[in-house]
């Protein structure tokens, strides 16, 4: 089966890239914005939050090697999908916990996985599933930050981390193999 394609929101970009990654299957993974009104938006103006756009990721991904709805487990499983327009300490409609569903096959399992996430919730889901919206990725330093920047970022590591041990220790059969044992 061809390649496919996820865009996911959760929070800040550079978390769940880091994320995603590490995932058997994914052969790519960028960093950008999806669901504003303002035509190729930069990091700024995001962030300020009047753009309308989320941080997001474009994860392309071979369904033969992890189904989709694999994708949405790990996903609601390392951000937290009961915050509001945040997670943690970013705060705003820019960081909030969205899926933009590339066709209705995937609206579908978006439906899905949100009922199979709320099961193991107290508190309700809050993550949207919001339509298909122009793609615009990140400038070039926002590719790939954990690897490159932000191991030396107190935020990033202060975030990514319990995210990777987390992935590694729930999703141990769904990493690429080199990280499977690091």
């Amino acid at each position: 089966m061809a390649e496919q394609v996820a865009i996911l929101a959760g929070g800040c970009f550079w978390c769940t890239e880091a994320v995603f990654l590490d995932i058997a299957g994914v052969s790519k993974v960028e960093s950008g914005y999806t669901g504003g009104h303002v035509d190729h938006p930069t990091y700024r103006e995001v962030c300020g939050g009047n753009t309308g756009h989320a941080e997001a990721i474009k994860v392309t991904f071979d369904p033969d090697v992890i189904p989709y709805a694999s994708l949405l487990e790990i996903f609601f499983a390392t951000h937290d999908p009961t915050q509001l327009n945040r997670q943690g300490n970013d705060v705003g409609t820019q960081y909030r916990s969205a899926i933009f569903p590339q066709d209705e096959a995937q609206a579908t399992e978006a439906r899905a996985g949100i009922v199979q996430a709320q099961a193991g919730q107290s508190v309700p889901i809050v993550t949207t599933i919001e339509p298909r919206a122009t793609w615009y990725p990140a400038e070039d330093n926002h590719q790939d930050y954990w690897a490159t920047e932000g191991q030396r970022n107190p935020y990033c590591m202060a975030i990514i981390p319990p995210k990777l041990a987390k992935l590694r220790k729930s999703f141990q059969a769904r990493l690429k193999s080199e990280t499977a044992t690091s």
